[in-house]
């Protein structure tokens, strides 16, 4: 298979801040060509795509917890681009919902807000620019955003820490058949990062309790992620294919 170092066509879902943001930077950095994806955040999205080194890059708009809104993003990116050689998925959502103070209306309609775009948005942008992969001929690579919520369990975020280890596992499943057609698939771990999101909890009175969860005292940032999911997706990295990258400074271990 004939997949270059550099000069790819990217897409990132959920690129309009965040990790996303960054890792749409590390692929422009790189040499890169991407598509920076986003729902509902299109003047930040705007931001994102001003702060790519490089030229090519484009913004490609739509809904993915919607299956159609997949199909429009996937087509969008790939007429702009000519094409997709990788695809990151990093769109998710994470919202509160601790089984014992929320309702049970609140709770069914949280689950299915986490299930649509988590782990349905995955599994239909994976099919989609797989199958564009397959047709060409020159593999890919597929980089999903798990967590480590995936392991150590999420109580007052239940239905993310499940479906992201729903995203471990389809990652998995798909490694084994898409390798045939030399697309490799695997999935990074993240623990806690520092983002626009979650600033003011880092800032706040539980900010030291989290930094302490690792051993080095401090949360990532995401241009750490980012240069994992960059490797992953690089022609080195194929027999890695498979893999869930654990990236927590050692604040959960598992063997």
């Amino acid at each position: 298979m004939n997949l270059p170092a550099s000069g790819r066509r990217v897409l990132v879902s959920g690129a309009s801040r965040g990790l996303g943001r960054a890792v749409a930077q590390a692929f422009a950095a790189n040499g890169d060509r991407v598509a920076v994806h986003y729902g509902s955040r299109a003047e930040e999205a705007r931001t994102t795509l001003a702060s790519l080194a490089g030229t090519g890059h484009t913004l490609v708009g739509g809904d993915l917890a919607d299956p159609a809104g997949a199909v429009t993003v996937v087509d969008a990116a790939a007429e702009a681009l000519g094409g997709i050689d990788v695809l990151v998925n990093n769109a998710a959502v994470n919202l509160r919902h601790p089984l014992p103070d929320t309702p049970y209306e609140e709770w069914v309609a949280v689950w299915q807000q986490h299930v649509s775009v988590n782990l349905l948005a995955t599994a239909h942008l994976s099919h989609l620019a797989a199958r564009r992969m397959i047709d060409r001929g020159s593999g890919g690579r597929i980089v999903n955003i798990g967590s480590r919520g995936a392991f150590r369990g999420e109580p007052d975020h239940p239905a993310y820490g499940a479906t992201k280890a729903a995203v471990h596992a389809l990652g998995q499943s798909l490694a084994v058949s898409l390798a045939p057609y030399g697309i490799a698939v695997a999935s990074v771990a993240p623990g806690f990062f520092a983002t626009e999101r979650v600033s003011s909890r880092l800032e706040g009175a539980e900010g030291a309790a989290i930094r302490a969860q690792s051993p080095f005292d401090r949360v990532a940032e995401p241009a750490e992620i980012a240069a994992a999911v960059l490797w992953l997706a690089s022609p080195a990295a194929e027999w890695s294919s498979g893999t869930i990258l654990d990236l927590n400074g050692a604040s959960y271990l598992r063997s």
